[in-house]
């Protein structure tokens, strides 16, 4: 039994690129989006200081737990860090990086109702969260990882039908 609250995937781990990531079994984030007047918006959450890559804007997400899917881990990530529950959510398609031996899958979704940043609980992993406009994505400092995803992610925003 684990006392420390991490499961046996929480750590770090090696990828065949050789990066350095967290999570032994992979890792997934929730990108919320809705339409907005001028295009998409990202609902995007601002790091804590402490943590890894602490103070960019980034999707709730985490270190996958054994025998989850990615689509269960987005969601618990979202819930524990945002206090979004998965009722709130429409899924949508998935974006798999794959760095060899270690992939994070982001997982597209759609708010079911109006979803107002405020009235969100936050765990203490962030210091904020707001929609974010995709064309002012440069306005904010965006966690690497989800910068060296946009060009793959971008035409999963636009082409996604109106919930």
């Amino acid at each position: 039994m684990l006392t420390s609250g991490l499961t046996p995937t929480d750590g770090w781990t090696t990828c065949d690129l050789g990066h350095r990531h967290w999570g032994r079994a992979g890792a997934a984030g929730l990108l919320v989006h809705r339409d907005g007047d001028d295009g998409p918006e990202l609902l995007l959450q601002h790091r804590a200081l402490w943590s890894h890559h602490g103070g960019t804007w980034g999707t709730p997400g985490g270190a996958l737990h054994l025998g989850e899917s990615p689509e269960q881990g987005a969601l618990r990530e979202v819930e524990e860090e945002l206090g979004l529950p998965a009722a709130a959510l429409l899924l949508g398609t998935r974006s798999v990086d794959d760095h060899g031996g270690w992939a994070y899958t982001t997982v597209l979704a759609r708010p079911a109702g109006p979803l107002d940043p405020a009235k969100l609980r936050l765990d203490g992993e962030s210091t904020g969260v707001a929609w974010v406009p995709l064309a002012g994505l440069h306005q904010v400092t965006l966690h690497p990882g989800l910068a060296a995803s946009m060009d793959r992610l971008r035409p999963l925003l636009t082409a996604s039908p109106a919930a």
